[in-house]
């Protein structure tokens, strides 16, 4: 197999095909291999590649298949996110459904207290887009190494926007699961498990077999929609507003959803509360529970009435490498953190900076498939992930 047929691939594409042994787990592993090799010294999404083990494993899946094991993910090369990203609940259904592990993805490094960016083992990680911009973060190689094609699916964890943002910011889906559905190593319970991908089908995918759940049939009703671009508190930049919205009326326009109009969506900002959670709270975690119970007070009625709340998924625009000054990207994401409803990021168009902007999709908790079934439909209409970052 060679770079360019990797490329063109999905990850459900490969797996069938390593089913119908019309191409070895072996020859994709080289293929994704060789992605690697010359893409990653440019993006810096990798801490670790695991060359040799990968190449193990993809031996094991060719012996799993020949004695009539079912792998549904045969030979479908995944990332995973930092040195511990094999641990996690994801990461083992994913391999065990025959998914072959390459390596590591960057988190951010020691010496700042902002975690939109990432440290891979050559240097920062950069946008894909734009190498003097960040790729959002904490599950920045993620995002980086599935938005160049070095593999099909990553892994990543998001407790504030840790998968979405960095998904917005270079034009993959980033799904952040409702909390609670997989057990993570958060005691605070913000953080919940997520994955990067390419197509509303590899997201299937994950969720059929890492989370057990059908990824959407099909659309068998028009889905009710609101838009909020700051839900009452965000300082929204205009231009990232815009994008947003118009990709909501290409939904609208193409039938996907149907757009309410005149609904003014007002949370609490969830700042202070997130914080005082993330840290134990002291004094604080009560405000910060009484924040959480009004928030979700308040997504219970919209939920009520309407499948959809459709937001920027970020306040602006991806920042240079010096940090992002005094904003917060998460202004957007950590509400759902806090209530633990499903988030997704699909890529909304290209900003002025020629950088990839976000919608943001959230659903009732549980409804991820509806998610994903508006992810396909999205596809379809013309709306979708920015698909491969041209290097």
């Amino acid at each position: 197999m060679d770079e360019a047929t990797y490329l063109s691939l999905s990850a459900g594409d490969i797996a069938g095909m390593v089913q119908r042994r019309e191409v070895s787990a072996a020859e994709v592993v080289e293929a994704a291999l060789v992605r690697v090799r010359r893409v990653e010294p440019e993006v810096c999404a990798f801490i670790e590649v695991w060359e040799s083990g990968a190449r193990v494993r993809a031996a094991e899946i060719a012996a799993r298949l020949r004695a009539g094991e079912r792998l549904p993910l045969a030979g479908v090369p995944i990332a995973v996110k930092g040195r511990v990203g094999m641990r996690s609940a994801a990461a083992r259904r994913l391999v065990a459904a025959g998914c072959v592990p390459v390596g590591a993805t960057s988190v951010p490094g020691p010496g700042t207290p902002w975690q939109t960016w990432g440290l891979g083992s050559g240097g920062r990680t950069v946008n894909p887009w734009r190498a003097d911009r960040t790729p959002g973060g904490s599950s920045a190689g993620g995002a980086g190494a599935v938005a160049t094609g070095m593999v099909p699916l990553a892994t990543g964890s998001d407790g504030a926007g840790s998968v979405r943002i960095p998904a917005a910011w270079c034009g993959v889906y980033g799904l952040k699961t409702t909390n609670g559905l997989l057990p993570m190593p958060d005691p605070t319970g913000l953080a919940a498990p997520g994955v990067f991908a390419r197509s509303g089908d590899d997201l299937a995918l994950y969720l059929r077999y890492v989370m057990g759940a059908e990824g959407g049939g099909g659309k068998a009703r028009e889905l009710v929609a609101v838009w909020s671009a700051d839900l009452g508190f965000a300082d929204t930049d205009p231009e990232v507003a815009a994008v947003g919205l118009a990709a909501a009326r290409q939904l609208a326009d193409a039938g996907v959803i149907g757009l309410r109009d005149g609904v003014r969506v007002s949370l609490a900002d969830p700042r202070g509360a997130w914080f005082a959670l993330r840290t134990g709270g002291g004094d604080d975690r009560g405000v910060a529970e009484g924040v959480r119970g009004e928030n979700g007070k308040l997504l219970d009625a919209l939920f009520g009435s309407v499948d959809l709340l459709l937001t920027p998924a970020t306040p602006h625009p991806p920042h240079g490498h010096d940090g992002p000054g005094e904003r917060y990207s998460t202004a957007l994401s950590w509400a759902f953190n806090l209530s633990g409803h499903p988030g997704l990021s699909i890529s909304a168009g290209l900003g002025a900076d020629g950088c990839p902007v976000g919608l943001q999709l959230v659903a009732r908790p549980g409804a991820d498939s509806l998610l994903v079934e508006v992810a396909r439909a999205a596809e379809r209409c013309g709306l979708a992930s920015r698909g491969l970052c041209a290097r």
